[in-house]
């Protein structure tokens, strides 16, 4: 796994055989490197200081290209200088105990001989290409290393978008059968991934998009088909999630759609009961009041006649509500 690297920020380095495999190299050995060698794969936390220091002091890389590199806060982008090129990119984050919309980012600097690759969280689609080459079947060029990391990234987004997907089919059934209050936290969790997601995925759809065009020889015909392949799942994706976000949104309106009627139903009926009740109401504080000149005082049948005239004012209240339709 590459999240093991030393104290200086150095995780591993490959010198790449051209035949799928590769050997494995130190941090002194990276340095006394040529391009006569072999094409050098580098992979290192590019929050480091060390690591900072060796790109911008040794590396040889365009200074401002290192601080664009190593910045903390960046979005999917690619940028060609000469026959090189950088690119970053967003994966889903699918390290442990982490949410998969806290999008990780992998930094590139790519030459036809020399491969740097930096990221400050664990990136899974560069673990991929790590433990592919001991059994022969990692990157052989620069090129195709570019190409098998974007295949790896876009894969585990399909995944997670799908994922997402299932979790608003689900909301769609139980919104028909259900009315609690938990589907609008589970609505509101789904429109926060997407919106997470798709912040970084618009960005790099576009960036997905200018790679088959770069010029730059170490990208075959080959190469350059199979990134604009990968440019159109990325496309298909983003397209997904905002699909996914307009029917999230159609789900929370339907919801509150139903809350405002399951309480505007609840308040009618109280105002029903409320006009049944009134008049029996005035009735009962009227003639509760203990002073002298109340009728019936006397009579022993006084109590069960006036309650025998509220239960006929009470159902004749019913029938009369139920001819004008209100119950």
């Amino acid at each position: 796994m590459d999240d093991r690297y030393d104290k200086n920020g150095f995780i591993f380095a490959y010198l790449l055989d051209g035949k799928g495999g590769a050997k494995t190299l130190s941090f002194e050995e990276v340095k006394a490197w040529h391009p006569g060698d072999g094409t050098l794969w580098v992979h290192m936390n590019y929050t480091n200081a060390t690591m900072k220091k060796w790109l911008k002091s040794e590396s040889g890389i365009n200074p401002l290209i290192v601080e664009a590199l190593t910045a903390t806060e960046t979005r999917p982008r690619n940028l060609v200088h000469k026959n090189a090129m950088m690119v970053i990119l967003r994966g889903v984050n699918l390290n442990p105990n982490n949410d998969p919309e806290d999008m990780v980012s992998v930094r590139c600097w790519l030459e036809p001989d020399r491969i740097i690759t930096m990221r400050n969280r664990l990136v899974l689609a560069i673990n991929d290409l790590m433990e592919a080459l001991p059994v022969g079947n990692g990157p052989v060029s620069t090129g195709h290393f570019l190409t098998e990391l974007t295949d790896s990234m876009i894969s585990r987004m399909s995944t997670i978008v799908a994922d997402v997907d299932d979790n608003v089919d689900e909301l769609e059934d139980e919104i028909l059968v259900a009315q609690n209050v938990d589907l609008r936290r589970k609505t509101a969790e789904i429109r926060r991934t997407v919106i997470g997601l798709r912040r970084y995925l618009a960005p790099q759809r576009e960036t997905m998009l200018r790679l088959p065009g770069e010029p730059v020889d170490w990208l075959s015909d080959e190469h350059r088909m199979r990134l604009r392949e990968a440019s159109d799942r990325t496309t298909r994706y983003v397209e997904d999630l905002d699909a996914i976000r307009e029917r999230a949104t159609i789900v929370h309106e339907e919801l509150n759609n139903r809350l405002a009627e399951q309480m505007n139903r609840t308040m009618y009926m109280l105002s029903i009961v409320t006009g049944i009740f009134l008049p029996l109401g005035l009735l009962t504080g009227l003639f509760g009041i203990n002073i002298a000149g109340m009728p019936g005082t006397d009579n022993p049948w006084a109590f069960s006649l006036f309650c025998l005239a509220m239960m006929l004012i009470a159902t004749a209240q019913v029938m009369f509500f139920k001819h004008k339709k209100w119950m």
